[in-house]
């Protein structure tokens, strides 16, 4: 018989249920209030109302409705007209600003734009992971403090597939994560197909075998690779934009290049001799700077690259490039001479700004990682400061934008305990949920200085991570602890962010069909020094 019931009053005092278990959101809203004495009982059926001829949030709906149907077994229904859960846009709101209310009547979310109805609905999501669905009465009021919030993953030293790129960027999505760093080349593999250049994929997509853990004497004799073709780079960039994440592409230069150079060794130096590398680490076979079409091919790379990535940034690595082969190339040396420069470092850097200047012309702008900086970079050049704070200071006391993922705080490769062997393998390190929780973005600026920092990222290399289990293992819980740097950096508590996270229902925050609890690192944690008083709301980028 169908149900003719939509809403009832749920059969408890709201005001009582709120005060006993307040919600349990992460990151930590602006405002969360009771906001009557009866709450709301939602059922099968009920109506999820948008606006006329809005189609995406028409699909923002669609989406809640199944993640309903999924997590909590109620069948709700979408359509144009009115209904008594709605979903509408206020222009006076931020951009990714959101007010969540209900009450008796209904339930109603309204952002600034439609990414704001999105992370109303984040928050719904966990509202009923913790009350069920009778829901208290109240209201939310909430927006993030920066505008980049993201999270990288490493594709290329172990290969995950669409599906599992899928399932982390859900995981994204529930903690209000909005930008996904795709890692696609590296020494140990290409990942991404470019059809101008084949044996990229052909040969630089495969390595022969693979180091056993941290033992560069053990291999597993097993021929290991995998890589995306662009229909699929299409379709994962698609299913983040959906969920209002944008997907910034990582191609590395001018080191971490022995992939590449496998595949057409006359991108190197020596010219021949080159593999796709089997062991972790850093290697002297890197792009020579000095012919010109070591640069013909980076920017056809590259034209496909923007072409499947409608993203205003382009990662181009940058990091780790030992210049030895440099020092003995006569190209290299020829271009030093003529372009006037001093050393190898400002090579690096004539390298680097050639590319930027290439991507500007083509209406893109360039993020690397802190070593750009040496041997200058331009002023359009955005900073990824990863080795400590130091590459993000220095990048916005010069007025260059930065983004803060220092490896002390935000690299989820490192053990989440004191003791490794209570966790798998992870590269080395000891980063717990309070050494995340404690990231201070704007460490030894000033306020005038505090615009330059656009967000906060936290990066998940897999040398060690072979598989879904570890990785959710390695990104959670510190993801809600970066989430709530990024989206709550003014207003943290770590007193408060525990209980939270404690209150949770098992798995209500995996974005998986695995329940993923917090580890021991959790309750060790002590309270940090909340720095990021009086932040304003950054500008988009």
């Amino acid at each position: 018989m169908k149900k003719t019931i939509l809403l009832l009053l749920a059969a408890l005092s709201a005001a009582g249920a709120f005060a006993a278990a307040p919600p349990a959101l992460v990151p930590q809203p602006r405002l969360a209030v009771c906001d009557g004495d009866e709450g709301l009982q939602l059922a099968d059926g009920v109506r999820i109302s948008v606006p006329a001829n809005n189609v995406v949030l028409f699909r923002v709906a669609e989406q809640f409705a199944q993640w309903m149907e999924r997590e909590a077994g109620l069948r709700l229904a979408v359509a144009e007209s009115d209904g008594p859960l709605r979903l509408t846009l206020d222009e006076s709101l931020g951009a990714e600003a959101y007010r969540l209310t209900v009450g008796p009547d209904g339930l109603l979310v309204e952002g600034g734009t439609e990414a704001g109805v999105f992370y109303g609905l984040q928050s719904l999501r966990q509202l009923v992971s913790q009350y069920g669905t009778a829901l208290p009465a109240l209201r939310i009021e909430d927006e993030p403090t920066f505008a980049y919030r993201g999270t990288m993953l490493d594709c290329c030293r172990h290969f995950f597939t669409v599906d599992e790129v899928k399932t982390f960027i859900d995981i994204l999505a529930l903690h209000k994560i909005n930008r996904f760093h795709w890692h696609l080349t590296d020494d140990q593999g290409w990942r991404i197909e470019i059809l101008r250049y084949p044996e990229l994929t052909r040969v630089g997509a495969h390595r022969a075998e693979t180091v056993l853990g941290n033992n560069s004497a053990a291999y597993d004799g097993k021929p290991y690779g995998g890589y995306y073709t662009q229909r699929q780079v299409r379709d994962v960039v698609a299913y983040a934009a959906e969920r209002f994440i944008t997907v910034v592409p990582e191609i590395e230069m001018p080191g971490h290049a022995s992939a590449a150079l496998a595949s057409y060794p006359w991108l190197g130096c020596a010219g021949e001799g080159y593999k796709v590398q089997t062991l972790w680490g850093v290697f002297p076979e890197v792009f020579c700077a000095g012919r010109d079409t070591t640069f013909e091919f980076m920017e056809e790379v590259l034209d496909e690259v923007i072409a499947l990535f409608p993203s205003e940034y382009i990662h181009v690595g940058g990091d780790e490039c030992p210049k030895e082969s440099w020092k003995h190339c006569p190209e290299c040396q020829r271009r030093i001479r003529e372009e006037g420069l001093r050393d190898e470092n400002e090579l690096q850097s004539y390298f680097i700004h050639r590319i930027e200047r290439w991507l500007n012309a083509h209406g893109r702008r360039l993020i690397g990682w802190d070593e750009i900086l040496e041997g200058g970079i331009s002023q359009s050049a955005t900073i990824m400061s990863w080795r400590g704070a130091a590459g993000g200071i220095a990048a916005a006391k010069a007025g260059n934008h930065a983004i803060m993922t220092p490896n002390t705080h935000c690299y989820f490769d490192y053990y989440q305990t004191k003791d490794p062997r209570q966790e798998p393998w992870g590269i080395g390190g000891y980063v717990s949920v309070g050494k995340v929780y404690a990231l201070d973005p704007y460490d030894q600026l000033t306020e005038a200085e505090h615009p330059f920092i656009l967000g906060v990222q936290a990066n998940l290399w897999t040398e060690y991570v072979a598989g879904m289990a570890h990785l959710q293992h390695m990104l959670l819980p510190r993801l809600a602890a970066l989430a709530e740097v990024g989206w709550a950096c003014d207003r943290r508590d770590m007193e408060s962010f525990r209980v939270r996270l404690g209150r949770r229902a098992p798995g209500s925050m995996s974005g998986a069909a695995t329940a993923v609890r917090p580890t021991s690192s959790t309750a060790r944690t002590n309270n940090s020094d909340n720095s990021c008083k009086k932040t304003q709301i950054r500008p988009s980028v």
